[in-house]
């Protein structure tokens, strides 16, 4: 199972990035996903989560109202939209998914390996 994550860069504070998260590889479902950023000197924190029928969505309060998550389960692909960046959005970004291999395995963990996002001043 692999997670890839694409699409951070640099961008001017009051810009706007969208992130997408690609899973591959043998899945028989994908539950709950998230992003998670960890920006130097900082612990890993949550941004966004979002359940496996998108019925259901949570943001970190620094980001309410300026992200929004999305999924698309027939693509196997999570996004995330960021809108009116600020300095402080800038860290390293992961995305998350719990997931079941096949039908009888346990559901566990993945990450991605991290996408840098840099919001200038």
């Amino acid at each position: 199972v692999q997670l890839v994550e694409s699409g951070g860069g640099l961008v001017q504070a009051g810009g706007s990035l969208s992130l997408s998260c690609v899973v591959s590889g043998s899945i028989f479902s994908i539950n709950a996903m998230g992003w998670y950023r960890q920006a130097p000197g900082k612990q890993r924190e949550l941004v966004a989560a979002i359940t496996s029928g998108s019925d259901s969505t949570n943001y970190a309060d620094s980001v309410k109202g300026r992200f929004t998550i999305s999924r698309d389960n027939a693509k196997n692909t999570m996004y995330l939209q960021m809108s009116s960046l600020k300095p402080e959005d800038t860290a390293v970004y992961y995305c998350h998914a719990n997931l079941l291999r096949g039908q009888y395995y346990k559901a566990t963990n993945y990450w991605g390996q991290g996408t840098q996002v840099t919001v200038s001043s």
